[in-house]
């Protein structure tokens, strides 16, 4: 895949264009200056030449475009330089007279997007800067590899969206898995307690059984010696009654009492 153009590109291109914009010498001297130390890159010095040019005429447009070039160079995707280039630009597409600067400031924040990823906004940058050049290739080129990076991001997006579908319901049907074999294992719980249960009640009933027949065993021993005692003590009371019978005798009659 061709790669992004590079802000680099457009330094040399707007040199040409301060000569007629009416500036001072050491606007020039300074926008030349830092041109220089721009293609050497040496972007930290580069800024401090583009910001001289500006100390002598803070309109200078081209000295604004190379000064948010030279930060680009210097800035990461997050950091404070990269977002003063971007205000610089966002100034640039709005009010610069001059439409090739334009057009190039709305190139290098469709770069600047491009980069973060952000491809629907690059997208409409590079449109914006083919509508002030409609012959600018590179602007062409990155828009048509936007549209595709794009596209491909819809894809890879709808994909997950599809994996995540499918990843739920494989979650839900692990969920109502667990849920069954939760439920199964409850069963085979209470079919266990239950069992036990059973078993602890025949155990209890047999064990009251084996009590009941002991019991019954010790029962009738006993009531065999309660009936022998009884017998015995009647056995004695007979003999008793009929003792004192014998020695007492048949009843005496009373004596006739004399005639009067």
């Amino acid at each position: 895949m061709k790669r992004l153009v590079t802000f680099a590109f457009f330094i040399s291109v707007l040199t040409s264009a301060f000569a007629q914009s009416g500036s001072t010498r050491h606007e020039r001297n300074y926008i030349v200056e830092g041109n220089k130390l721009y293609h050497e890159e040496r972007y930290a010095e580069a800024e401090v030449a583009y910001r001289k040019a500006l100390q002598e005429n803070a309109m200078n447009e081209i000295a604004q475009f190379n000064l948010a070039a030279s930060l680009l160079r210097q800035g990461s995707a997050s950091g404070e330089t990269q977002k003063e280039a971007t205000t610089i630009l966002q100034n640039l597409t709005r009010d610069a007279e001059n439409i090739s600067i334009a057009e190039k400031a709305f190139y290098n924040l469709g770069n600047i997007a491009f980069n973060a990823q952000d491809y629907a906004k690059s997208i409409d940058l590079y449109k914006n800067a083919l509508r002030k050049n409609p012959d600018n290739d590179q602007a062409r080129e990155n828009l048509r590899i936007a549209q595709k990076r794009l596209q491909d991001q819809q894809n890879n997006q709808d994909q997950n969206k599809d994996q995540n579908k499918d990843q739920d319901k494989k979650d839900q049907n692990k969920d109502q898995k667990q849920n069954q074999d939760q439920n199964k294992n409850q069963d085979q719980n209470k079919d266990q307690d239950k069992q036990q249960q059973q078993q602890q009640n025949q155990d209890q009933q047999k064990q009251d059984q084996q009590q009941q027949q002991q019991q019954g065993g010790i029962s009738q021993q006993n009531a065999e010696k309660i009936l022998k005692a009884m017998e015995n003590e009647e056995n004695a009371t007979r003999a008793r009654i009929n003792a004192e019978k014998k020695k007492n005798g048949a009843p005496s009659r009373r004596p006739v009492t004399n005639p009067w």
